[in-house]
């Protein structure tokens, strides 16, 4: 005799016995492998053993879904083959069944027995759901394009579909790993929108990472080149993407210690490209900033990543639509965003570029169309009028993304109601670091001490994650790395920060420049800076400016970090110029009493100074300093042409401050610069020089009031302090857009080098407004006094300003540097000025 098994799930909380027999739910009859009677999978058993002759029944029946969900599985090409019947009561049911067996009635106890099996089981079935199909979302690479997956994701929790795995490549790992790490499609679009992708894609070091040397040589030169064996080199990329590693890491704060990404609040994978294989590589553990970095390193745009000895780069060279691997990991339904690029037409295909790069998509393409018919609900966002760098259209990126998830919207519908979609997390980035051991590697030419001299702060130091990214940036400007690869770790409890350097091979720089200025008119600077020239941690660089005035710099620097410092500096400077008395019949160096005459004026400088850093933001230094100043004319006649031509020595010290993110159109910071010179010794004759001292201060502030509008507050002075001064030290204060040696000020209103005197004070207010971008429209107004001997009587610290100058200009910001014309007039004279200037100041 065989065994006959009927088992029937149900759905509602309704026995067989209910009242309303024709309430009954609906019934799915599904031929299915013979199973024991009493297994795992608990069923309402109906009732038991038949004979069946020359046949093993193979039929269960089952309840799987509700009418509405018919179809979902018809949509899904669900392998299931069902076939509905409707049951009335249960003498239609039995009546429906008679032709599949034949039933053995049983006698009453056996029937009492059965009766009571099913009302214990069916307490079971009620409690039973068919298991939830797991949901694999798949992003693809584009660029910017990439950002549409905000859109799509904005869409895919409104219909309240629950996602079990993401995979991405490129931009859909990005985004893709921010999701998976809990942030949800509102949160992504908001760090998108404050992401300032222009400093993003150009790996934007701000000047407060900057050391003073260093913002000195960023607005010098508008051109840098790697110079090796007397070769002009080409950088290997356009950024390091050092940027968006900082960003990264702070982002993903929450999930830094987690090394499997399947334990990340929804697993996750991303792929990357082995570089030297040409095969791609899934990461799904390590270092998740680090993974999705890799995964996002587009050739030539971004420096290639290291991870475990394999240097990789974007993973849409090989795969930008990793489907197959999100279906390894159990995914059932696929939703998948294309971003990627069709192919181009042949009125399209104008240029050798764009014919290699089609080459390049079409092996692509066709293996996409196979990944295409795998994926369950497609959507492809029409962004063809964008390009993989359209970063500033992202807010219209996100619309299409968006819209082209709408038209799917009944299928992820469906989805959504059988989903169990709890709501994510808000992730909170906390702001606190404190490393127990900083790990320093791949070090051959530098020390430990220069290291954490740039960072900034030592282990067990309580910092924040802009102190992190900081110190890392102090490390990128010094361009002496190619890589830095850094991971927060814990062990143990033991929480470390490890570093590892690719030291730069490139020791050897080209820089140009190019000014022109009503002070020193034209000049070409040509720039040669050689680093480790005779120590791992030293550079020299040489500048030599050819032009209407010639002049040259050489600077050489020994970086010790948190310790002193070691520097020298030799400067020639010269130029020519007509000067008169000032309106108060003070002479400007104490050179003559003629109302104009012209001057050849000349200062060759030389430095020997040690410097650290202070408090972790200033820098304290000092020194001893030879100068020998050189003031001649042609225009004197009948009398010696020569009005000096002397040595001089002081000892200096200086202490320095700076945080403005932009020196010649600054939004926000401020900066300090005091300084102090000693006069001890002149090769002049002993009765005319007496020693003597000269003290001088800068303080300035700039800030946002409005959008797209900036005002920066400046205040300084200065004064002599010794019975008998030297006038060619003298303040002197006119014109405007040119380099600042010794104690030449500029001041709107009056020409250079008009006004003099061995003590002055001076206040600047200017107002900036950005009517397009890096293009400005600026008015400022200045007021001082100077004078001899000013503070000698309390009461002129606080006079009513002697003078007052304004000026209205324009300016640019171009890749040679501030491109700036000004009109300066003042009420103290009825002659105006227009002043141009072209190029970073030297």
């Amino acid at each position: 005799m065989s065994q006959f098994q009927l088992s029937v799930s149900i759905f509602f909380a309704k026995s067989f016995f209910c009242k309303a027999l024709n309430e009954l739910p609906l019934v799915v009859v599904q031929n299915q492998q013979k199973t024991p009677f009493l297994q795992k999978k608990i069923f309402t058993s109906i009732w038991g053993f038949t004979k069946i002759k020359n046949q093993k029944s193979k039929i269960k029946i089952q309840i799987l879904e509700f009418c509405n969900q018919k179809s979902l599985f018809g949509n899904l090409k669900s392998s299931y083959k069902f076939q509905i019947l409707q049951i009335k009561n249960q003498k239609s049911l039995i009546h429906n069944l008679k032709s599949n067996y034949n039933p053995q009635i049983p006698n009453l106890k056996s029937l009492f027995f059965y009766l009571f099996f099913i009302l214990f089981l069916s307490t079971y079935s009620f409690s039973q759901e068919v298991p939830r199909k797991k949901i694999g979302l798949v992003l693809s690479g584009g660029g910017a394009k990439g950002l549409a997956h905000i859109g799509v994701l904005k869409v895919i929790e409104e219909a309240g579909i629950k996602i079990d795995f993401i995979g991405g490549t490129s931009m859909g790992a990005v985004i893709g790993g921010l999701y998976a790490s809990g942030y949800n499609a509102h949160q992504i679009d908001s760090i998108f929108k404050a992401t300032n992708f222009d400093e993003l894609l150009r790996d934007f070091i701000p000047r407060s990472s900057k050391n003073f040397y260093e913002k000195r040589n960023d607005a010098l030169y508008a051109v840098s080149l790697p110079f090796d064996n007397f070769k002009i080199g080409v950088p290997t990329a356009y950024s390091k993407g050092a940027y968006l590693y900082s960003l990264l890491n702070k982002l993903l704060y929450k999930e830094r210690f987690t090394k499997d990404f399947n334990q990340l609040p929804i697993p996750f994978l991303c792929v990357a490209t082995d570089i030297e294989k040409g095969k791609e590589v899934v990461l799904n553990q390590g270092y998740l900033p680090q993974a999705i970095m890799a995964s996002a390193t587009l050739p030539s745009l971004f420096s290639p990543i290291e991870i475990d000895g394999i240097l990789l780069v974007d993973g849409g060279v090989t795969n930008n639509y990793p489907i197959d691997e999100i279906r390894k990991l159990g995914a059932d339904i696929i939703i998948g965003v294309d971003v990627q690029n069709d192919l181009r037409n042949r009125n399209t295909l104008k240029d050798a570029t764009r014919i290699f790069a089609q080459i390049s998509y079409l092996q692509m393409m066709e293996k996409m169309q196979i990944k295409k018919e795998k994926t369950d609900i497609y959507i492809r966002p029409n962004i063809a009028d964008f390009s993989l760098i359209s970063f500033d259209k992202g807010k219209n990126i996100v619309k299409k993304g968006e819209d082209a998830a709408r038209e799917q919207i009944s299928k992820l519908i469906l989805l959504g109601n059988n989903s169990i979609n709890k709501k994510k997390p808000i992730v909170c980035i906390k702001d606190t670091l404190m490393f127990d051991f900083i790990n320093i590697g791949g070090l051959n030419n530098y020390t430990r001490a220069y290291v954490l001299g740039k960072l900034r702060f030592r282990s067990k130091d309580k910092i924040t994650y802009d102190d992190l990214k900081s110190g890392i940036d102090n490390l990128n400007a010094t361009q002496n790395f190619s890589e830095i690869n850094y991971t927060l770790n814990q062990e143990n409890g033991i929480k470390y920060l490890n570093i590892k350097f690719t030291e730069n091979p490139v020791k050897t720089f080209l820089k140009f420049g190019l000014h022109y200025d009503s002070l020193y008119k034209s000049g070409i600077l040509f720039n040669l800076t050689q680093k480790k020239f005779f120590f791992k941690n030293d550079v020299i660089s040489l500048d030599v400016i050819l032009g209407d005035n010639f002049r040259y710099n050489l600077d050489y620097y020994i970086d010790n970090g948190f310790y002193f410092s070691f520097g020298i500096k030799s400067r020639f400077n010269q130029f020519n110029r007509n000067v008169s008395t000032d309106k108060e019949g003070n002479d400007v160096f104490g050179v003559t009493k003629l109302n104009a005459i012209n001057l050849d004026f000349s200062d060759f400088s030389n430095q020997v100074y040690l410097q650290t850093i202070f408090k972790q933001k200033f820098i304290i230094g000092g020194g001893l300093e030879f100068k020998h100043i050189k003031i001649t004319s042609s225009t004197v006649q009948n009398t010696i042409p020569i009005f000096e031509n002397s040595d001089y020595l002081n000892f200096f010290s200086y202490l320095k401050y700076d945080s403005l993110d932009n020196i010649y159109f600054p939004k926000k910071g401020w900066y300090f610069n005091g300084d102090f010179q000693s006069f001890i010794y002149t090769s002049k004759v002993a009765s005319d020089f007496q020693k003597y001292s000269i003290a001088k201060a800068d303080f300035g502030f700039a800030g946002k009031f409005i959008k797209k509008a900036t005002v920066l507050i400046q205040t300084e002075g200065g004064f002599a302090i010794g019975e008998k001064t030297i006038p060619y030290f003298d303040f002197v204060m006119g014109g405007f857009g040119f380099n600042k040696i010794n104690n030449f000020r500029s001041f709107y209103g009056y020409d250079f080098l008009s006004l003099s005197g061995d003590s002055y004070v001076k206040t600047a207010l200017t107002f900036d407004y950005e009517i397009l971008k890096k293009n400005h429209i600026n008015f400022a107004a200045n007021y001082a006094n100077i004078g001899n001997n000013m503070f000698d009587n309390s009461k002129n610290w606080f006079k009513k300003p002697q003078y007052s100058g304004y000026a209205l200009g324009y300016g640019l910001e171009s890749i040679i540097g501030p491109i700036e014309i000004k009109y300066s007039w003042t009420p103290e004279s009825s002659k105006g000025f227009i002043w141009f200037s072209v190029g970073f100041w030297f």
